[in-house]
């Protein structure tokens, strides 16, 4: 696949995953939630393995990256997207994930030596801009206190946590770690990662047993992390991370014309505005130069 379908294929899926992940909600604690999805995904890409035939051992210093790629992509960050969306509406968390290209950029010169342009700046600041104005209603309603703090703080978290999750994922990739079995991997070391998180906090290992549970666990499992990660990953070697982290702007467009449809979500001219403002992010930060191509 190109980098524009790997692209449009992470923004689809995971643009659709915010309406799942809040049918997740409810009885079973989010660590639970996580634990389930992913342990669920890594059984199915090992199975996907062994069918193809693609070694899975490792030595114990790839399996150490791959483990730490694991704990923060597949564990603790999503713990804390789920604990987020307990306080705060889904917006201002996807208005969190705008900030993932810049971050991803700053990261990539920090620990990488990736150059950092103004074009890429552009684009991301144009994209934060752009997102900000589609959620500024939100912003408005969204009245001081406890629970939004708790949101906030679990909202950066998330996204830092992401940040440098791709950090490790671009360092694993360019230790010649086959992406597959890297998920494969990651996902059962995120797993139980996550699982020693509910025990340690005293939770309970539980299991909704509803249609829309079940559906909606389905869908994040196969969708939203097996597909859209490996989409994800793949685009992550072609463009590198800085340019990958852009998927953070343009799913939370694509989040809310399935809220439109569901949600009964209404556009106006101001969230029309922001979303031509991140459109046009999308196009700078994707379009190589004539140099570089």
């Amino acid at each position: 696949m190109t980098a524009g379908q790997l692209f449009a294929a992470c923004v689809a899926i995971w643009g659709s995953t915010w309406i799942a992940i809040t049918w997740q909600l409810g009885t079973v604690a989010p660590e639970a939630s996580v634990f389930w999805r992913f342990l669920a995904a890594s059984a199915l890409l090992f199975a996907y393995c062994a069918a193809r035939g693609l070694p899975l051992r490792f030595p114990p210093r790839q399996h150490a990256w791959i483990a730490l790629q694991g704990v923060l992509m597949f564990s603790t960050s999503y713990v804390c997207v789920y604990h987020a969306e307990r306080y705060v509406v889904s917006g201002l968390v996807a208005v969190g994930y705008s900030a993932s290209p810049l971050l991803s950029m700053v990261g990539m010169r920090i620990f990488f030596g990736t150059p950092m342009t103004a074009r890429v700046g552009l684009a991301s600041l144009l994209g934060i801009v752009g997102i900000a104005l589609v959620f500024q209603p939100e912003f408005a309603r969204v009245q001081a206190g406890g629970a939004v703090a708790a949101g906030a703080a679990f909202t950066v978290a998330a996204v830092l946590i992401s940040t440098f999750a791709s950090l490790a994922a671009h360092r694993n990739h360019e230790a010649g770690v086959p992406i597959w079995q890297n998920m494969a991997w990651g996902m059962l070391y995120g797993a139980i990662f996550t699982l020693g998180l509910l025990f340690a906090q005293g939770g309970r290992l539980a299991f909704e047993p509803t249609l829309a549970y079940g559906l909606s666990l389905a869908y994040l499992a196969v969708f939203g992390s097996i597909l859209a990660f490996a989409s994800f990953l793949h685009l992550l070697a072609k463009v590198g991370a800085a340019r990958a982290g852009y998927i953070g702007v343009m799913v939370p467009i694509v989040a809310l014309g399935v809220s439109s449809l569901f949600e009964g979500y209404r556009w106006t001219l101001l969230s029309l505005a922001g979303v031509a403002l991140s459109v046009a992010g999308n196009v700078i930060i994707l379009r190589r130069p004539a140099a570089e191509a």
